[in-house]
Parts: C-alpha cells; sequence; structure tokens
C-alpha cells in the first residue's frame, strides 16, 4: 500500500464547498478511544483516524490505457485536500492523507484493491470506473463504507454507500439528443447509438431510449463493442446502414480514438455526439482532429478551462498556480478536484456530528443537502438515495485546438425537457 502525505501550504484558502449540515447528532461507532482522552466535540479515533489526520482511499487506474484519466483525476483529488490542509484540514484540525492503489481499470483488481485498503481509510474519494463501482459496490455495502465513483452512471444517484457528483451519462445523453433536434437535426432524422458493451454502453442506451420516447422517435441502431477493440468496420457499416444522422457515443477515450479513427478512414460523417469520458485533450492535434472539429461535440460539464467568468473554475485555477503548476488543462483533473470537493463535505459533517467511523461518514453524507461547485458542475442535492436530485444540466462542446484542453463552448447550461422527465429507480 502506498500513502500520499497531502502537504500543507503556508497560505489560508476559503473553502468553496457549501453545504446545508444535518441538525440530528449520531452515534460515534467504531471509535477506539476513550472519550476522556479526547477534547469535548472531537471525533474518536477510528479505522482509518488516528485523531491527527484523516486518510482517504483512491482506487485509481495508475497503469494501463485508462492510466490518462487516473492520473489526472487523481492529482485533482490532490490539489483540492492541498487547498482544505493550508487552512488546518477537514474542519480547520485534521489534514487528508491519500492512499492509493492501482485497480488497472480491472474490476477484479478493483475487489482486491479495495479490500487491501479498506481496513486503513474512512471513505474511498475515488473508485473509478463504472465497472469496477459496480464490483466493489456490494462490499461497500456490507462494510457501510461510503465512495465517490469516477463514473457518472446514473445508478449511483440511489445507492446508499456512494456519493456521485455530476449529471449522469443518461441525462448527458438525453440532452444531446434533444440538442440535436433542437439545433439543426431534422423531425425524420435517425438517432443511434455506440458504446462499450457494458454497463457504460447501457447507461448510454437507457438514456437514448428515454429521449426516444419522449420525443416520440425510434433509435434506428444501437451498437456495441468490447473495450479495447481494434476493428469497428462492423459497427461503423451497420451505422452507415441505418442511415444515422446523429450517433451518441460512450466509453473511454482509447475506444474513442479509434472509433473516430475508424470512421474518418471510413468516410462516415454523422454528427456524433460522444459523453463526458470519450474526448482527451491530445486528439484536438491529433490525426483525427479536424475530424472531430467538424463532426463531434462533446457532451460534459462546467465551462472551459481558465474561464474566469465562472467563480468555482477561478478557484481552481489559483489552487492549480499554488499546488500544482506543472497541472496541464484537463477534464478529468476538474472531476478529481470536483469527487474531492464533495467528499470534504460529508467528512465535514461527520466531524460536526462527531464520528468519523465508516458508518459515521456515511450518516453524514445522508445528511448532505445541496452542494455547490460553483459553476464547475451543476448543484448536487444530496441525502437520503430517496430524495437526490443530480444536475439535469450539460455543456456541449466543439473541439477547438485554439482552446485549453482543445474544448471550446458550443451551449452551456443545456436541460433538456426529456431530462426533467427521467427517473432514477431505487435499486
Amino acid at each position: 500500500m502506498s500513502t500520499r502525505k497531502i502537504r500543507s501550504a503556508t497560505t489560508t484558502l476559503a473553502a468553496t464547498v457549501t453545504v446545508a449540515l444535518a441538525t440530528a447528532a449520531c452515534g460515534g461507532a467504531g471509535g477506539t478511544s476513550d472519550d476522556a482522552d479526547r477534547n469535548a466535540g472531537e471525533p474518536a479515533t477510528t479505522t482509518g483516524f488516528d485523531g491527527e489526520s484523516i486518510r482517504v482511499g483512491v482506487l485509481g487506474a495508475f497503469s494501463g490505457p485508462v492510466a490518462v484519466i487516473g492520473e489526472p483525476m487523481t492529482t485533482g483529488h490532490q490539489v483540492w485536500f492541498d487547498h482544505v490542509n493550508s487552512a488546518g484540514g477537514i474542519a480547520g484540525r485534521y489534514p487528508v492523507e491519500l492512499v492509493l492503489e492501482d485497480t488497472q481499470y480491472s474490476a477484479d483488481v478493483a475487489v482486491r484493491q479495495y479490500n487491501k485498503i479498506k481496513g486503513d481509510v474512512v471513505a474511498i474519494v475515488q473508485l473509478l470506473g463504472t465497472p469496477s463501482t459496480q464490483a466493489v459496490l456490494p462490499q461497500l455495502d456490507s462494510d457501510g463504507v461510503l465512495a465517490v465513483p469516477g463514473s457518472l452512471d446514473g445508478l449511483w444517484v440511489t445507492e446508499d454507500n456512494l456519493l456521485p457528483v455530476g449529471a449522469p451519462y443518461q441525462i448527458q445523453v438525453i440532452n444531446a439528443i434533444e440538442h440535436y433536434f433542437t439545433h439543426g437535426g431534422g423531425d425524420d432524422a435517425a438517432i443511434c447509438t455506440m458504446g462499450q458493451d457494458d454497463v457504460v454502453g447501457d447507461a448510454a442506451e437507457d438514456g437514448a431510449e428515454h429521449a426516444a420516447a419522449e420525443l416520440g422517435i425510434d433509435i434506428a441502431s444501437k451498437q456495441r463493442f468490447s473495450s479495447g477493440t481494434e476493428n469497428y468496420s462492423g459497427q461503423i457499416g451497420a451505422l452507415r446502414r441505418a442511415g444515422c444522422d446523429m450517433v451518441v457515443l460512450a466509453t473511454t477515450p482509447s475506444d474513442a480514438a479509434r472509433v473516430w479513427g475508424a470512421a474518418a478512414q471510413a468516410g462516415y460523417t454523422p454528427q456524433w455526439y460522444g459523453v463526458a469520458p470519450t474526448y482527451m485533450g491530445a486528439m484536438a492535434e491529433s490525426p483525427i482532429g479536424e475530424y472531430l472539429q467538424e463532426h463531434v461535440i462533446v457532451v460534459s460539464e462546467g465551462t472551459e478551462w481558465g474561464d474566469d467568468t465562472v467563480a468555482g473554475m477561478r478557484e481552481l485555477i489559483a489552487h492549480v498556480e499554488e499546488y500544482a503548476p506543472e497541472q496541464q488543462p484537463d477534464s478529468y483533473f476538474i472531476y478529481g478536484y470536483l469527487m474531492a470537493q464533495a467528499l470534504t463535505a460529508a467528512l465535514e459533517a461527520a466531524v460536526e456530528l462527531g464520528d468519523l467511523s465508516h458508518v459515521g461518514v456515511l450518516e453524514a453524507a445522508h445528511g448532505l443537502g445541496v452542494v455547490s461547485f460553483d459553476g464547475l458542475t451543476g448543484d448536487y442535492q444530496y441525502g437520503a438515495p430517496d430524495s437526490r436530485v443530480p444536475p439535469l444540466e450539460s455543456t456541449m462542446f466543439v473541439v477547438d485546438p485554439e482552446k485549453p484542453f482543445g474544448l471550446a463552448v458550443l451551449d452551456s447550461a443545456v436541460t433538456s425537457e426529456a431530462a426533467t422527465s427521467y427517473e432514477f429507480a431505487l435499486e
């Protein structure tokens, strides 16, 4: 196990997360020290908390093709906690340390690594990937551990042990389809999907089917592929034969680059909408860059890197300059930064309630109200799973190599009527 100490800086910075906390107190389950040995109002020592610092786990991909997501996402956590620790840590008293483990973007490895660190952390700030989250979730439930999923699947909205961030994939797809119809797509346009042959693809198809039902259309073709596929000629040919005018793509950047490369080589030019994980900055100036500029819209969150009209972005840039000046513009970095903000809200609430045990942190998360991310993504209404309301807005970006990270805002705060009627099922 590798443990990274998040160093404190000398400049005191104000926290940006605004949270409505529950007023009811919880018991100190999991404490191991005598109440007489600690000051009034201080949580008892417990798993991942020694009375002085708080350890949180990172189950990310630091090797393999998905490291292009896991590494910047983890740097985002580090920069946020550097900022928090500069003011003394959680509640101004408890610095945060990250405990890092490489899952290699494998569900089986994620389960092993979770079991390796669960006895050394109060919560998990990153559980990267929909398949890994799905695999680890039963153990989170049995262990009473809170985790922030590095995945936008709508399945997580109503899960007790998860603290998701951002508009779910299903909402991104719904917004993309309605955006296409309201920005030039004809009434007889053929809408199609293409995605990984797993729960990521399931989420895209689910969102597309909801949008289709609301708009009174049919999905003309649904194509799937295994992650790491090298030849997409079959799927591209099927989309072409179906006459697809608009295709929603749901996959990781490495697969997306190959899909779009295959489409470009085949001369296939529908309007693509890639949900958030499909894009990485290097694509803008790659051999497929010109194809992406002409035929791809990226569906994501927030605003462009460096947009000083957005409060959250101004603060993020200030924190990057202070703690990670070498960090290049990266949307996965931003997402990791937001994940750490969400967990900070839960940890602050747990300290206020006097309980940093696994159960205490989980109960504190259930008592959260609205957490604001100051424009980097939509505000999230937390609380008990059956009362949560995730953000329903998306930002549509076009590929522009002149912009940081190669993305320029096309339309912001896109919230379709179909998105407002989507229901997140309780498991």
